[in-house]
Order: structure tokens, then C-alpha cells, then sequence
């Protein structure tokens, strides 16, 4: 999909840009596919504030996306390709044989008018979903489940894929867009092809508002604040932070330390982590 720029007519659009949406042959979404979304503006159910910047933005509704593709040896047609405001890939409205419809995520080289089918074994086609262990060494796949049955969680963006590497056993080993070299159980399902909209990290926003629209607020610097409120706040002028490291709103360590959990059990399943050489 195409950029689009504009001539600096204010000093907001001299450096925005945007998606030309060429691909979009539909612009009202399927109703019967659609759930309402409601706003926390990052409040819990106390009324207190549990994820800062979240606020405001325009109103949206979800569209439900078959992260499951469990409707086997049915064959089904791309009936449109849509904008979805919740990701930043596109989704694509199916029909299958027997009448039901449901949303995809949208993969390149998807058109309308194509067939899919998904099931254990399927053709080796953009937009068939089967199990890991009949997908040839070396095909990129998309929407990549990490337990057997429920849905796809890996290489949904825009613009990401994971290249199947081979099979050992039980396991399909496949590497991540990230570089992470992980195994996969082989009745995994994965769908084929990359995902569409790969432009998508080309948009320049151009102006604060449009972050807005998004639904984030504003992110204060600590080093502007008073002490009372961040630990790298306070100090006359400009002051560095002062501390052995960077540090929270709440006084832990922002660099440096580790967030995975040791005993998670997807990590003894991991051949190389991201960033490695």
C-alpha cells in the first residue's frame, strides 16, 4: 500500500503522511460481526488510574477476528478488504460455502474473489491455514498459534511473518519476526503468507492531535517534574537523574533488568533468544 504526503499548507502536514488505502475495497464494516467497545480511560473498577496516558480518542467498535480458522474442508471467498481501526493490518471479510461469514486477518497478495480453505492439510495457498508439521521448510506463515486450538497469537502486525525452519519430533522449529528461533508443537496451525499493510511503519503522524485521535494523552518527562512526584524530578535547571539507573514513577529500575519470568514454560522451548547472535 502506497504513501501519500501533502503539501506543507500548514506546518502540521509539511512532514505528514498517510496510507493512499488502495487496498480497501470496503468501507462499512459487516454489523453482525461487530462488538461495542467501551472506555476506561486506564481506570480499574475503583476508579483508579492502573495504566497512565490512556484517555480520550476517537470511538470504535471490535471487529471480531477468527483467530481460529476451525471451519475445515469448507472453502470460503474474500468477499472485501476492510480498514480495521483497532491494528494496524488490514482484515478481510470471508464468506464460506455454507453462508457464514467472518474476519481474517488480510495477508499480501490477497485479493477479493480468492478461495481459502483451512484444515490439517491444505494446499500450500496465501491465506490457507493448516498445521505446522505440513507446511514445507522455509515458507513464511502469519497468525501463529502457540497451543493447539487457542487461536493465533504470533505475527498478527502489519508487515510480520515467522519463516517455518524445519521438524524434529514433536516439535516445528520457526523463527520469529523478532530473530527469536523458538519450537512449536506440530499441530499448531499457522496460516500462509505475511501479513499485508507492510507500509504501515512509514506513516509520520505528523501532529500531537492525531496521537490523540489514538487515544493516548500527553507523557510528562520525570526530569520535569518535582521530586515528590518522580525520582528524577527536582534540581535547579536541566539535571541528569542522578541515580546508579533510570528509574520509574515508582522507583524501580527501567534498564537493564529482566521482565520474563524464569519459570515461564514456553522458555525451555526457545533455541535463540531475540537479540542473540
Amino acid at each position: 500500500m502506497a504513501i501519500r504526503t501533502y503539501r506543507p499548507y500548514t506546518p502540521s502536514r509539511r512532514a505528514m503522511s498517510n496510507s493512499t488505502f488502495e487496498d480497501i475495497t470496503k468501507t462499512t464494516p459487516e454489523k453482525s460481526l461487530l462488538v461495542p467497545m467501551k472506555k476506561t480511560g486506564g481506570r480499574n473498577n475503583q476508579g483508579k488510574i492502573t495504566c497512565r496516558h490512556i484517555g480520550g480518542g476517537n470511538k470504535r467498535k471490535y471487529r471480531i477476528i477468527d483467530f481460529r480458522r476451525r471451519k475445515d474442508e469448507i472453502p470460503a471467498t474474500v468477499k472485501a478488504i476492510e480498514y480495521d481501526p483497532n491494528r494496524n493490518a488490514n482484515i478481510a471479510l470471508i464468506c464460506y460455502a455454507d453462508g457464514v461469514k467472518a474476519y481474517i486477518i488480510e495477508p499480501q497478495g490477497l485479493s477479493v474473489g480468492d478461495k481459502i480453505v483451512s484444515g490439517a492439510a491444505t494446499d500450500i495457498k496465501v491465506g490457507n491455514c493448516c498445521e505446522l508439521q505440513n507446511i514445507p521448510d522455509g515458507t513464511f506463515v502469519h497468525c501463529v498459534e502457540l497451543q493447539p486450538g487457542k487461536g493465533a497469537q504470533l505475527c498478527r502486525a502489519a508487515g510480520t511473518s515467522a519463516q517455518v525452519l524445519g521438524s524434529e519430533g514433536k516439535y516445528v522449529t520457526v523463527r520469529l519476526a523478532s530473530g527469536e528461533v523458538r519450537k512449536l508443537l506440530k499441530n499448531c496451525r499457522a496460516t500462509i503468507g505475511i501479513v499485508g499493510n507492510e507500509d504501515w511503519n512509514l506513516v509520520n503522524l505528523g501532529k500531537a492531535g492525531k496521537t490523540r485521535w489514538n487515544g493516548t494523552r500527553p507523557t510528562v518527562r520525570g526530569s520535569a517534574m518535582n521530586p515528590c512526584d518522580h525520582p528524577h524530578g527536582g534540581g535547579e535547571g536541566k539535571c541528569p537523574v542522578g541515580r546508579d539507573a533510570p528509574r520509574s514513577p515508582w522507583g524501580k529500575r527501567t534498564q537493564g533488568v529482566k521482565t520474563r519470568r524464569l519459570k515461564k514454560n514456553s522458555t525451555r522451548l526457545i533455541v535463540r533468544r531475540r537479540g542473540q547472535k
